[in-house]
């Protein structure tokens, strides 16, 4: 995406709209706006207020029924796995396991022997009629020509025999410690693997070519720009990823900007992160508005699966889900990052997992007294409870959460953590209460990215088995600021974006009717006519 040059004088851009909602508390709807370059120029109460700025080389977007609000942040999703998976196959498009199986067969088809062939990720196993993942028996029988790898979310994968054999995966594997190597009712392999068992094939698989992973980041991102969102903070980026994402954004090719977190998933000691930080030394001083690195993601328990709970899982109750690092290690491990001026983000989704991560990151903070404000940051907080809200807010830890995982996994959840458990997951209503740092995203694949499907969610606890949790709502108001002043004080960069006020980035989603009194299901599906970053249009739906 090339950025745009700054004139000499008068406006780039200049929208007239309905209104403008600047953000600015107290600020009035405003009815014109101006860019030069990147940047916002001026506002104006009068739609004609700034046409003094109007030159021949002015772009001028004439929209008086939209309404313009500041482009939003998903501050928790995978851009990399919706990239990858622009070139996958498209199981989420599945209604059973016949027509799986037959997406893979197809792929298959065309596709060299011995070559790897993996799925898209953002697919659920209760959407199938079967309700259930796909065997590794079953893969088998589209292909036992190729290793096949399925994913679902970024916990889960089932492999076919041809992987297995190839990762050297046998009955007799020992299970990494946070892992699991999935068996059936008969005790033989199944070609499930979880959390910390992933790497045991994933290491195999060969670096996509990278054009192929630019065009993927390119559509991808805009996909993302095309429901409003002008920045993803990528939650889990290899240092390979975040390569393949410089080259995307020397191509031009992103249309949203990138917050990476640098994955810390799979190692298990402070000594390995050390490695990993030596890794990211190079771009500490990357200064690029569109691509930065925020810091380090660790993973403290499992998923939808193995989330570290308090109580038994509801369909096993000798099961408690799992912590995938020992509190001590992890508090090193931590340590290690923040000394070295980095930013941590840690997974913990279950109960007893936020108890832990709070125990843990307390230890940081009394061990490293004077660390900046927003250092820390807890990923999910899934079943954090009011005791635990109370302390991460004494703590100064914020938090981001995720609507829309829980809008299309609440059925799975409830399998494993009843329905009592799911109405208490991403408590928004007490988070704000209680003056908490807090702002939203998708955690796609899992969940749906989408601007207004998020704000949809969080005003109304909907999901795909009715309303969970209606006391945990919270107003539009609210759940606009969670993606906007709030994402943008997430990443420190408040001082840059989240406002539509001059000398702000120029990044600003048009609607063709105000959001803010959209029914129900007309708000979840809204999409923006317009999205802009730093001036510049990366999608557009609706008319000019």
């Amino acid at each position: 995406m090339r950025e745009k040059t700054i004139t000499d004088h008068g406006a780039d851009l200049l929208i007239r709209a309905g209104a403008v909602h600047t953000l600015v508390p107290g600020q009035a709807p405003q009815r014109a706006l101006a860019v030069r370059g990147d940047r916002i120029a001026a506002v104006s109460a009068d739609p004609h207020g700034l046409d003094h700025l109007v030159s021949a080389g002015t772009e001028v977007h004439e929209l008086p029924d939209a309404t313009a609000l500041p482009a939003f942040d998903d501050t928790h999703t995978h851009l990399i796995f919706a990239a990858l998976g622009a070139h996958d196959v498209p199981v989420h498009r599945a209604r059973n396991i016949p027509e799986f199986l037959d997406l893979i067969r197809q792929r298959a088809a065309v596709t060299p022997e011995g070559e790897w062939i993996r799925t898209t990720t953002n697919w659920q196993e209760l959407n199938l009629a079967e309700r259930r993942m796909p065997t590794a028996a079953e893969l088998d029988t589209a292909t036992d020509r190729h290793p096949v790898l399925v994913k679902r979310g970024g916990h889960n994968d089932v492999v076919n025999t041809f992987a297995l054999r190839l990762a050297g995966i046998t009955e007799d594997t020992p299970v990494p410690p946070g892992g699991t190597i999935g068996r059936g009712s008969d005790g033989m392999l199944n070609g499930r693997l979880i959390d910390n068992a992933l790497h045991l094939v994933e290491h195999l698989l060969p670096a996509p070519d990278r054009a192929q992973r630019i065009d993927g980041l390119r559509l991808a991102s805009r996909d993302y720009a095309a429901t409003g969102i002008g920045t993803v903070r990528d939650c889990a980026v290899t240092p390979e990823d975040y390569a393949a994402l410089l080259a995307a954004r020397e191509a031009g090719a992103l249309g949203t900007r990138v917050r990476a977190l640098i994955s810390a998933l799979g190692l298990t000691s402070a000594a390995q992160v050390e490695d990993l930080l030596d890794v990211m030394e190079e771009w500490r001083d990357n200064s690029d508005p569109w691509l930065s690195v925020w810091g380090v993601k660790f993973g403290l328990d499992g998923g939808l699966e193995a989330g570290a709970t308090e109580e038994p899982y509801a369909c096993d109750h000798a099961f408690s889900g799992m912590l995938i690092w020992e509190p001590d290690a992890l508090t090193e491990a931590v340590e290690a990052v923040v000394r070295r001026g980095w930013r941590v983000g840690t997974h913990a989704y279950g109960d007893r997992a936020v108890r832990t991560l709070l125990d843990v990151y307390e230890r940081v903070l009394q061990r490293n007294p004077g660390l900046p404000a927003g250092m820390l940051v807890m990923e999910h907080g899934g079943l954090a409870g009011p005791e635990q809200q109370c302390r991460a807010v004494e703590l100064g830890i914020p938090v981001t959460i995720q609507q829309p995982l829980l809008h299309d996994t609440a059925e799975v959840e409830e399998g494993f953590w009843g329905p009592e458990r799911v109405a208490r997951l991403f408590p928004a209503r007490g988070w704000i209460d209680l003056g908490a740092q807090v702002s939203a995203g998708s955690d796609f694949p899992v969940g749906q990215f989408g601007a207004m499907r998020s704000i949809w969610g969080m005003t109304t606890r909907q999901t795909v088995i009715g309303v969970k949790g209606p006391e945990h709502a919270i107003t539009y108001d609210e759940a606009l600021t969670l993606h906007t002043t709030g994402a943008a004080r997430l990443t420190g960069e408040e001082h840059l974006r989240g406002t539509l006020t001059p000398g702000r980035l120029a990044d600003l989603s048009i609607w063709d009717q105000d959001p803010a009194h959209c029914p129900g299901d007309t708000l979840r599906d809204l999409k923006p006519t317009h999205t802009f970053v730093g001036g510049l249009l990366v999608a557009a739906t609706g008319t000019q």
